[in-house]
């Protein structure tokens, strides 16, 4: 006969087993587990407004940013060209794996068909300049709004990254977080520069936004950017939002961000902004 203390202990093994075996199927069904920091960090609007400002202003000074310029459609639509890029990324974080595998087979598929157009490849260290901004960005605009991120939080950032990019097909990827940072300072000093490109898109962010809204970009940019671009950007030190967020914080504490978001951002994006909020930090 089994004691009541040997009943005990194998339905709790069995309950254990069964509670492993739901949050392995879980993970291997998403691309991103339910429980990473790479979904808080993409579950919020306020953290990807601020990833996009991020990368709206290293784009303008990637060398590679002519690649942007080819089609036409980045400066006809600056913003929505980023914020696309911005919504891909975000797609594959929240998608199962294999809807989150085609949707980068067909981010492939568009850049050969650019390739195709212009005769020749876009250069392999512009891919990686692409996925170190997003990489980067999730950690500071995460870390801006929130709190730092602990070391194996920003791994598990990059260890995401990583897969689309080995998807990608993107050659000589680091191997790791801390061969990424190397990487990304490297690329910082190397691939960089202001130009008459970068010129024409920030004049292009300000038409778009208008005068109000194209200051609040910049002084979120200079909350996040790293000290080379801001050197690149002519930026001063110092963001005039950084004793406000504070005041964004009790905004939110209190539900009444939407509102400020309502104000600032432009009509046209307003719908797809607020839609970003579907998932909460609490997966």
């Amino acid at each position: 006969m089994v004691s009541n203390l040997n009943l005990h202990k194998l339905t709790g093994a069995i309950a254990e087993g069964i509670l492993k075996s739901f949050t392995m199927n879980t993970e291997e069904k998403n691309f991103v587990a339910e429980n990473s920091i790479v979904r808080e960090i993409w579950g919020k609007s306020d953290t990807i407004l601020f990833i996009f400002a991020g990368a709206s202003a290293e784009f303008a000074l990637n060398k590679a940013v002519d690649w942007l310029y080819f089609t036409g459609r980045l400066p006809k639509d600056p913003l929505g060209r980023l914020f696309s890029t911005v919504s891909y990324a975000r797609q594959i974080v929240f998608a199962e794996k294999e809807q989150a595998i085609e949707a980068i087979d067909r981010m492939n598929i568009i850049h050969s068909s650019v390739e195709n157009k212009r005769g020749k490849n876009i250069p392999d260290w512009a891919y990686r300049d692409v996925l170190f901004m997003l990489i980067d960005y999730s950690i500071r605009s995460f870390e801006v709004l929130e709190r730092k991120l602990t070391l194996e939080e920003k791994r598990e950032v990059f260890k995401v990254f990583f897969r689309v990019g080995k998807r990608m097909e993107i050659k000589d990827l680091p191997a790791n977080f801390e061969s990424y940072e190397k990487m990304r300072a490297h690329h910082l000093q190397e691939h960089l520069q202001y130009g008459a490109y970068s010129k024409d898109l920030f004049t292009q962010y300000r038409k778009h936004l208008g005068p109000v809204r194209f200051q609040l970009l910049l002084e979120a940019q200079r909350l996040l950017l790293p000290e080379k671009v801001k050197e690149l950007l002519g930026f001063r030190r110092g963001s005039l939002l950084k004793p406000l967020l504070g005041m964004y914080d009790l905004s939110r504490d209190l539900d009444l961000d939407w509102l400020l978001k309502e104000l600032l951002l432009p009509s046209e994006y307003k719908k797809e902004i607020r839609s970003l909020d579907r998932f909460s930090a609490a997966y």
